[in-house]
């Protein structure tokens, strides 16, 4: 198996176009030392051009990464590109990343543009961004719905000035797998120069279709697939990594190419997102969902007592699911603490150590034993949200049978502390009404949705909410043994997400 397909994760750009997935230049970080811990060769860390906070953040990837390739979205513009070399160009290995519509409805509806300008503008942004960086991806907007005889033109061209990967991405979710099979081989045959770049291919998920897709476009011959974790981005989401990285990695009999992809590094990598983003993975979900690696039928269970292989078909620890997640208790150690950490890739200073540390007792003196999901929510809270405008310093609640719910909240805004108290139709309602209050917040509450994070009547609770204000959606994340407290953890969480997006307002980098 000696041909490898190119992972190009756009999990920081893409992904965080999913309604309210937005996250602050930390979360970005840890998110991106993970994908890179996990193996993927491109790492898209965002659209510099977007916000003063997305230019920020994919700075500090940039500097930070040292193995993965990152690479900048810039619009086929000067500005944008020079917005997106100013923040990769002290990068290891940095990448431009440039893009215009090819489709005739794009064209003609949204660019206004001909085919001839369209190449011209094209064309001019590649010799651009050649002038700054060897590194070029050019990719054609709503490629899938392109003509295809217009698409080997713009791509020839590209190639000749400077492009060194043109993307063909099925940018609204419309393509059938042989179908698009069948225009990544168009393509190549027809597009003189190609043997000058690599094929990337792009796909969303609008007809589920987005990993089927992609493994007949690198059955086609594609050598580079863009990815998310999980699945998320704009609408139905991406092609999502963890899927087509395992039908390559089960399948080599049948798609004998390989990836430089970690495998044992899935699992932690789609949690990490899950708990950063709030958005929950769907238990059914191929390969990390909840159920994946679950058995109920006794038909099944007996198969599996006897022969794992019987009904499954890899297994949980290639992913990094391990069986057994009892790991610490209240007696553990400073350096028992630290050394765990470590091995789920939190390489925290002697400072950060020191406030999950103090959380983790808080914590183990309210549960028996402590799993690797519960250290997560600790370094999350503990540590990645330490720049919050509202904190919740105290919660109170009165419920029952025979009384009017009552909630007293105090909360931290901006360093100064309010309290106040008030009642709802039951705790959770009293809770939320006493903190809008407190906050004077004008957002609606559009969804609530409760989980346990662990087995166990002593488990976490985890809340995720979503809320919309002025047409700006933040998912909102909480978790803690009173469900009531996550709850509230989890509304004020949306809450700082909604505050973060009013101050980073971004500009759409459209959807490819």
């Amino acid at each position: 198996m000696d041909e490898k397909v190119i992972i190009f994760d756009t999990t920081l750009r893409d992904g965080e176009q999913s309604p309210g997935a937005s996250m602050n230049a930390a979360e970005k970080m840890r998110i991106a030392v993970q994908l890179e811990k996990l193996g993927v060769d491109v790492l898209e860390a965002g659209f510099p051009a977007a916000s003063e906070g997305d230019f920020e953040a994919v700075s500090g990837i940039a500097g930070k990464l040292k193995n993965t390739e990152v690479a900048a979205l810039a619009r086929t513009s000067k500005k944008d590109i020079d917005r997106a070399w100013g923040a990769i160009r002290n990068a290891a290995k940095p990448r431009i990343h440039t893009f215009i519509a090819t489709s005739d409805i794009h064209m003609d509806y949204k660019l206004k543009m001909t085919r001839d300008e369209v190449v011209k503008k094209a064309v001019e942004a590649v010799k651009y961004a050649g002038s700054l960086t060897d590194n070029i991806e050019f990719s054609a907007e709503d490629a899938s719905r392109s003509d295809p005889d217009f698409l080997c033109r713009i791509f020839e061209a590209v190639i000749e000035a400077g492009a060194t990967t043109i993307n063909i991405p099925d940018t609204v979710g419309y393509a059938i797998p042989q179908e698009f099979a069948d225009l990544v081989k168009y393509v190549m045959a027809h597009t003189p120069n190609i043997h000058k770049a690599i094929v990337s291919i792009h796909c969303h998920n609008d007809l589920g279709l987005a990993t089927a897709n992609t493994l007949a476009a690198i059955c086609a011959g594609a050598r580079q697939a863009e990815v998310t974790i999980n699945g998320i981005g704009e609408r139905a989401g991406n092609t999502s990594l963890e899927e087509m990285v395992m039908a390559l990695h089960t399948r080599p009999n049948y798609i004998p190419i390989s990836t430089n992809i970690n495998t044992e590094q899935i699992y932690p990598t789609s949690r990490l997102v899950s708990m950063i983003t709030g958005i929950i993975v769907q238990p059914n979900k191929a390969i990390v969902g909840a159920n994946a690696f679950a058995h109920e039928a006794g038909i099944h269970q007996d198969g599996m007592l006897k022969n794992p292989m019987t009904y499954e078909i890899m297994k949980p620890e290639t992913i990094g699911l391990s069986a057994s997640k009892l790991v610490l208790g209240k007696h553990s150690g400073r350096h028992a603490l630290r050394s765990h950490l470590k091995e789920l890739g939190y390489d925290l200073s002697d400072e950060e150590l020191n406030i999950v540390f103090k959380k983790f007792k808080e914590l183990a003196d309210k549960k028996k034993t402590i799993v690797d999901e519960d250290l997560e929510v600790i370094v999350t809270e503990g540590i990645l949200r330490t720049a919050d405008i509202f904190c919740l310093d105290y919660l109170h609640v009165i419920s029952g049978t025979t009384v009017l719910p009552m909630a007293s909240v105090k909360l931290t805004i901006n360093g100064r502390p309010v309290q106040g108290a008030g009642y709802g139709n039951g705790p959770i309602d009293a809770a939320f009404n006493t903190i809008a209050k407190l906050i004077g917040t004008r957002s609606e509450l559009l969804r609530f949705s409760v989980s346990a994070l662990t087995g166990g009547t002593d488990a976490q609770g985890e809340v995720t909410v979503r809320l919309n204000e002025d047409g700006l959606i933040a998912l909102g994340r909480g978790a803690d043994p009173d469900i009531i407290t996550a709850s509230a953890k989890a509304y004020i969480n949306g809450l700082n997400r909604l505050e973060y997006l009013k101050a980073h307002p971004v500009i759409s980098s459209e959807a490819l």
